[in-house]
């Protein structure tokens, strides 16, 4: 089985601090840029898996570089490089304590809300007589706190961030301004691919002059959920399971083997086998998202590559 990244312990020039979070390890340097590094790890149910995905954090990376570069006419962006396929360099920015999340289509943790009889997620109304991976009449924001590792994210609604003094009320706007934005764009992207994009995430920060960028990933299987096209409504009239490409398909392995995240529950044991097929589905997810071959970076020694292309952007930059 092809190595994984799983943990990094870097020192790099100028370094002064280090976050890790679920999935990405930020190094901030003193020249307020940010090296972001893209590990194997997965999480699902806000829990971290013990073993790392072969070649997950060079698709997440690759995917969100160029979600970046086809987003940046409308929304600015932290990003600056990407000197290696599992890392991307941008500007340091203070992030929004909120995960701006938007939903075309009543699936996920919305269809698990609405089933169990709520009529309003985060403070947006839900109408009556919808059935899962049916439309919203239009998308609905529906923003969640955003976790340390090892806590679980929580739904908030826009008043509650704006009492609470999470986010200034003129900064909110822009924020929900952009995730609109962002999300037309990403559905007509997929909507080139067969896809459609049914809810996703995204997160901002502010960066030293005031200027509200967009970080992290987006539209990647990690944080947004796919339909194919093909054949949704059929499968809808059918009252079947949409075709999806996310990250879904690892929940209902661990729903289906006892594991949802909950107290006193134990992450089921993980297969190479089992890993080698998320593996390859995430490299299909890529293939389908990107409309392009996936090429594997060399694993031999997947730490020592990261810590030369970053060491030799830094060097020449």
């Amino acid at each position: 089985m092809p190595n994984t990244i799983f943990d990094t312990n870097f020192k790099f020039p100028g370094q002064k601090s280090v976050y890790k979070g679920k999935v990405r390890e930020v190094y901030a340097l003193e020249d307020d840029r940010l090296i972001m590094i893209a590990t194997d790890r997965l999480s699902a149910f806000d829990v971290v898996m013990p073993k790392g995905i072969p070649f997950k954090g060079q698709i997440l990376n690759q995917i969100a570089t160029k979600m970046m570069a086809s987003t940046a006419d409308i929304v600015p962006n932290w990003l600056i490089a990407t000197p290696d396929p599992n890392v991307a360099i941008g500007h340091a920015c203070e992030p929004f304590k909120v995960e701006m999340v938007i939903r075309g289509y009543m699936s996920g943790h919305a269809a698990r809300e609405y089933k169990a009889g709520k009529r309003v997620l985060c403070g947006v109304p839900m109408p009556e007589g919808l059935k899962e991976n049916d439309p919203f009449p239009k998308p609905i924001i529906t923003p969640a706190t955003k976790a340390e590792m090892g806590d679980h994210d929580e739904d908030i609604s826009k008043e509650d961030i704006i009492k609470r003094g999470i986010v200034s009320k003129a900064d909110y706007e822009v924020l929900e301004k952009y995730t609109r934005a962002l999300f037309q764009r990403g559905t007509e992207i997929a909507a080139k691919r067969g896809l459609i994009l049914v809810d996703t995430k995204y997160e901002f920060g502010k960066t030293k002059y005031g200027t509200i960028v967009l970080i992290d990933e987006i539209h990647t299987p990690d944080s947004s959920r796919y339909f194919y096209a093909e054949g949704y409504q059929e499968r809808q009239d059918k009252n079947e399971p949409q075709k999806q490409l996310s990250k879904e398909f690892v929940r209902q392995w661990l729903i289906s083997n006892g594991f949802q995240g909950l107290e006193g529950q134990k992450v089921p044991e993980m297969s190479d086998e089992y890993i080698t097929s998320v593996s390859e589905r995430y490299i299909e997810l890529y293939e389908n998202i990107t409309g392009e071959s996936f090429q594997k970076a060399d694993t031999s020694n997947i730490h020592e590559r990261i810590e030369r292309n970053i060491l030799d952007y830094l060097k020449n930059s």
